[in-house]
This record gives structure tokens, sequence and C-alpha cells, in this order.
């Protein structure tokens, strides 16, 4: 299979996930206001499928501006939205504002259904938090976020605790990697948009690192499947990144990743890149991270070759 390259334009952080009824999407919008989903039957019918904004933001609120990197996941039985937002855009201390939140539609239908009000997901510390995510592993439901620790130096770290329900933590979280490496603090120090994939015997978490310019990158933890993954000793983290930025096809900054399979279950990489580095003052603000998918493979060892972002109006692979 093949899809254009960008296959979504001007939507950032990108989360596609794949279910019984087929496909569904959501991403940061430019205008930062809204949830939105797109859904089709196949993979590739995303790229014509209709946004239906199943969420607004309020005028004023803790929740009222920046309506960040959203995710779709069936919990249980529910469909929760995942979201990061914040009460304006002021910055302080360096940092936004934002907080977590969780959305839970009542029906089965998460394109009509009515969504309950959002809640707020505490977690072990009252500061910048977002792009949570959702797994199931050795039976559980894991929640899975990046956070600001004011003891720990740069802007945001990755924890991980277990859920008692969609919007509540059941364990203490624990950080399970911090910026360390000269690549994850390029502009600013980040860990953030984790995304998790169990191949073989091995759980693997990507992140991105550094600012959202062309410095940003992909990382990777790995733990044995079989682990306690609240274990900070059983995690393993490479010391270089596993997916940047191509100069050669003019791709800046991939990053924000999400997994999902092709019909035949072959493994994509869903993300966002840029294709020029010229931005005018902050890139949060530029609209042109496009969402994009490639196919990857799996080295003899286990772990992932994400292979180098392809150019722009080319077939992928």
């Amino acid at each position: 299979m093949s899809w254009p390259n960008p296959f979504i334009t001007q939507r950032a952080d990108p989360f596609i996930l794949r279910h019984a009824r087929g496909y569904y999407f959501v991403a940061s919008v430019p205008q930062y206001d809204r949830l939105e989903i797109r859904h089709a039957e196949t993979l590739a019918g995303l790229t014509e499928a209709a946004a239906v904004t199943v969420w607004h933001k309020p005028d004023t609120g803790p929740f009222s501006a920046l309506i960040w990197a959203p995710e779709l996941h069936h919990i249980n039985g529910q469909w929760v939205i995942y979201f990061a937002a914040a009460p304006t855009r002021d910055i302080k201390e360096g940092l936004f504002q934002h907080r977590m939140y969780a959305l839970v539609c009542d029906d089965s239908d998460p394109l009509s259904g009515h969504w309950q009000p959002a809640r707020r997901v505490f977690t072990h510390i009252d500061s910048f938090s977002l792009d949570a995510t959702h797994f199931v592993h050795q039976g559980k439901n894991w929640y899975l976020w990046a956070q600001k620790d004011p003891a720990v130096p740069g802007n945001s770290n990755l924890y991980l605790a277990e859920l008692l329900n969609p919007w509540t933590l059941k364990s203490a979280p624990v950080m399970l990697s911090r910026p360390e490496y000269e690549w994850e603090c390029a502009g600013f120090s980040v860990n953030e948009g984790p995304a998790v994939i169990r191949h073989g015997d091995r759980l693997f978490i990507t992140y991105s690192a550094s600012a959202t310019d062309e410095n940003y990158c992909l990382g990777i933890l790995s733990i044995d499947a079989l682990a306690d993954p609240l274990d900070i000793s059983a995690w393993q983290k490479s010391a270089r990144p596993v997916f940047t930025t191509s100069w050669e096809n003019q791709q800046y900054g991939p990053g924000h990743n999400s997994f999902t399979v092709d019909e035949q279950g072959q493994d994509v990489l869903v993300y966002h890149a840029r294709n020029y580095t010229e931005i005018e003052g902050d890139p949060l603000w530029d609209p042109n991270r496009h969402t994009r998918l490639k196919y990857f493979e799996w080295r003899e060892d286990g772990t992932p070759d994400f292979g180098v972002p392809p150019a722009d109006h080319t077939s992928v692979p």
C-alpha cells in the first residue's frame, strides 16, 4: 500500500486507532480550539474522511485555551479522548499552563454519541502536563504522559502509572525518562508525546525530544514484556535518536508519533513533520506540521527500524 505524503495536511500530533469498525484519526488542529474525529473503513480512506467536531473549547475556564494532542482510546468498552488544555495562552515561568483532561462518550459511536463533561486527570504534581496516552499490558490499563517536575531541569519528563478508570490513576507515578542527551535538549529540554508498541518479548515507548523545529526527533525506551513496568531499573533508553530530520528529503522535525497497522497487520509509523525550516516566530503557531505515514521494519535483534522520513509527494514506502 502507498499513501500520499503528506497524508493529512496541517494536523500535528497525529493519532490513529484501528478498531473493529475501521480507523479513527484525531490530531491537534492549527486553531487549538476543538476536538475532531475522522473515521474510515480503510487507512487510506482517512485522507478523504470528513472531520467531525465532537467538542469545542469553552470561552473561559481551566480548559479554554490551547487544546493540544488529543488521543482517542477504547477503554473497557468506553470511548475516551485524552487531551491537554490551558486556562489562557499565557506563559508563566517559561511554560504554558497545560493540564490533562479526559472526555468519556456515553454511546457506542464516538462520532455521534454524547460526550460527558471533561474531567481533569490529576497526577502527583500540579504542574505543566500533556500528551497522555493509554495502553493495555499484562492485563492492566496504563496511563503514560509528559510533565514538568519543578525539581528537575527542563520542560518535561515521561511518567507512567496504572489506571483505576480512564480519568483516575491507581498507582503512584514513576518517572521513566528525563531529557539528558544533547539531542533531547536542543532548543528546549523535552521528553514528550510518548507512544507504545509491543514486539516479541519487548515493550517499546517512543517519545519526542527537543524543540518543535528541525531539532524535534524520536527517542526510544524498552523493557522486557514480563518485567514490572513500574520498575524503573528494568527500562533501557537508547543513547541515540531513532527517527530524525532528513535534510536530503527536506523533512524537518519528525515526531509526536503514534502507531497503527494496515489492513494486513503490517506496522505503520504515524508522525508529523514540516517540509521547511524557515519558521517565523514560535514554531507552535506555524500550522504546517503535516501528518505523515510510513511502514517500518524490525531488526533481527527485535528493535524497530524506522528508517528515514520520505520526501513529500512520493509513494510510501
